[in-house]
């Protein structure tokens, strides 16, 4: 519960309703009680932090002035919406974020009417919400309809599709769209359009001629007088501020303005509710803002676990940092690059969680980040493989499902040779669905020329990178978000045969086929029950001769991987047995055919039951009689 002590106006805020109470001179301690508010809440918790610091004017702003949740408010990378949960209705909540049955980590339509459109991935808020102003508008609705987009969003194309038929439709769509620049997305914000808002300076002379000479000659299309004006103007204050772009594509540009000033901001978006047409507020926010640590360190600070406020984030005194999956990746796509100076490495925005920090100091020239476009990086990728480079795109694996048709059409299709890695595969858990890679098996593996591998521990995940990349053709490898089981990945550069899966146990009667991160629990499960268990490494191709093998002396199997069962690993066993006329039962474990909530990763996958547990439980209820047969050892 809030201290009414400590924040005597915002513990009277539990929706907007009650915010518009307040009179405007009050709204700027508001918000400086909603920012306090936010760092303790974050401290105390974890979760998104930055981002949200750097919005609290703008949040309050809006909420005061629009009539939310009438007003459709839509907001772009969800991770700076924490000050829009606190301020509508989840305020006493807001320290469960990202935990089980706690407040989620982003917009969610099922949370609350005040989320009016789900968000996880960037760039998304410009068509949804130009989708609702037209709805709006053929209905006869005056609702007003508001974007805020931001954190590097504005670098991806689809935010362009957007602006683009926005800003040329008639009748024209009331629709207000909020540019939040602060250079950042979770890095420092890259590309021409990043440089060129860097130059952005206000112009409020332009906007009170622009004003006035719509009052004399009106606005409409149809007046030849009022075209030529409106172009003329353009082309002037193209010479003064780079609104041009956002102008040529049909938009009334204002600003830049100062996004924490509170009365400026107000007294903009007064006057942007009052215009008809599709209108483009620019403001310039800091991430951060507010909290100096924050401030000097954005990226890390951008997401954190739980701190102390008045310390900041501080390493534990003489702890041993456990390798990722991601720190395997980055410790060899280096070694690599040493070793092959075709290797060039690609990320869309995502050089520090996907692991690119250090390859791009140490080799500026073959690092590219295309900012959030995924889309541009495949194909990017796939033009470097026709002229003998050997591309690796560095990828989280739901951002790899938005360049679904560059991976189908530009790569495979043309047998190209890129190699796909892929992070935060199968359960990631705190973030919810929208960053879970529960679909990734499926996708990729019916995809003809992909040669697709799931890596058991450390080591096997260095030698499928290396295989991929000396393989000639598409190959992905897919690995899970953290640690692996510790296994050391060493410094060679080795490689696995293709299609070959492992033996770990030797047993009877039931073989258990385990994909990637289930390796270490069927492991577990196959020594408690006598079982066979192996490491299938291989998605695609599968090994053939080994699994024909097992089926002669093995009365069933079960398949188990960290990917929906539709579709996924299993489905390709059953289809080998159906093609080649074995017939043996197949029990298939994986995750089931809903989108995943948020929680811890170890929740989610005892929830599947597809952890040691229910895997021990399924096998036991399909072949009861295994739990009474005598233990048999490990070598058979």
């Amino acid at each position: 519960m809030i201290d009414s002590t400590r924040y005597p106006r915002l513990s009277q805020v539990q929706t907007p309703a009650d915010l518009r109470r307040f009179g405007e001179d009050e709204l700027p301690a508001i918000a400086e009680e909603l920012r306090a508010y936010l760092i303790e809440s974050v401290g105390k918790s974890g979760g998104h932090f930055a981002a949200g610091l750097g919005v609290i004017e703008l949040t309050v702003a809006l909420h005061y002035l629009y009539q939310t949740p009438a007003d459709q408010l839509v907001w772009d990378v969800g991770h700076q919406t924490y000050p829009h949960k606190i301020l509508t209705g989840r305020r006493d909540q807001i320290h469960t974020v990202k935990q089980k049955d706690g407040v989620a980590p982003f917009p969610k339509r099922e949370e609350s009417p005040y989320d009016t459109f789900g968000v996880g991935h960037s760039s998304t808020s410009i068509s949804a919400a130009l989708g609702m102003a037209i709805a709006l508008q053929q209905a006869g609705d005056e609702r007003k309809v508001v974007a805020v987009i931001g954190d590097g969003a504005m670098t991806a194309g689809m935010a362009y599709e957007a602006l683009n038929h926005a800003g040329g439709m008639d009748p024209e769509p009331n629709l207000l769209v909020i540019l939040n620049d602060n250079r950042m997305s979770i890095s420092e914000a890259v590309g021409g359009l990043t440089k060129m808002l860097g130059r952005a300076t206000g112009s409020r002379t332009l906007n009170a001629i622009r004003e006035g000479g719509k009052k004399i000659l009106g606005d409409k299309k149809s007046n030849p007088t009022a075209r030529f004006v409106r172009r003329w103007e353009e082309h002037w204050k193209g010479m003064f501020v780079p609104s041009t772009l956002f102008e040529e594509m049909g938009f009334h540009y204002t600003g830049p303005i100062d996004g924490h000033d509170l009365p400026a901001l107000l007294g903009a978006l007064k006057t942007l509710k009052t215009l008809k047409g599709p209108q483009l507020l620019h403001v310039i926010t800091t991430k951060g803002k507010g909290y100096e640590l924050a401030e000097g360190d954005q990226i890390g600070y951008h997401a954190v676990g739980p701190f102390d406020p008045e310390k900041g984030l501080v390493a534990k005194a003489g702890a041993v940092k456990k390798p990722t999956y991601t720190d395997i990746f980055s410790d060899w796509l280096c070694d690599m690059a040493a070793a092959d100076p075709k290797l060039l490495g690609i990320t869309p925005a995502m050089r520090e969680g996907s692991g690119l920090v250090r390859f791009s100091k140490e080799y500026p020239l073959r690092y590219f980040d295309t900012a959030i476009a995924e889309q541009h990086a495949v194909t990017l990728a796939a033009g470097m493989a026709t002229q003998g480079a050997k591309p690796v795109v560095a990828i989280y694996s739901t951002f790899l499902q938005r360049a679904y048709d560059q991976l189908v059409h530009d790569v495979a299709v043309q047998d190209l040779d890129v190699l796909f890695a892929i992070d935060r595969g199968g359960v990631v858990g705190p973030d919810g669905a929208t960053h879970a890679g529960n679909l990734d098996l499926s996708f990729l593996r019916c995809v003809p020329n992909m040669v697709v591998m799931a890596p058991a521990d450390e080591a096997e995940a260095r030698q499928m990178l290396t295989t991929g990349h000396r393989h000639v053709g598409p190959a992905a490898v897919r690995y899970p978000r953290g640690t692996g089981p510790g296994t050391v990945a060493g410094t060679e550069l080795t490689t696995l045969p293709i299609g070959k899966a492992q033996v770990r146990r030797e047993g009877r009667r039931i073989a258990l086929l385990a994909f990637g991160a289930s390796v270490p629990a069927a492991e577990k499960v196959g020594e408690e029950l006598g079982l066979t268990v192996v490491n299938m490494r291989f998605v695609k191709p599968l090994d053939r001769t080994l699994l024909l093998q097992l089926a002669q002396d093995h009365e069933g199997f079960v398949t188990i991987e960290d990917n929906v069962v539709a579709g996924g690993a299993g489905s390709g066993v059953s289809e080998l047995f159906n093609a080649e006329g074995v017939l043996r039962p197949v029990l298939h474990l994986g995750l089931p055919d809903a989108f995943q909530h948020h929680a811890s990763r170890e929740d989610l996958l005892a929830e599947a039951g597809i952890d040691a547990a229910g895997i021990r439980a399924a096998v036991l209820k399909r072949w009861p009689d295994i739990a009474t047969q005598p233990p048999l050892s490990a070598a058979g």
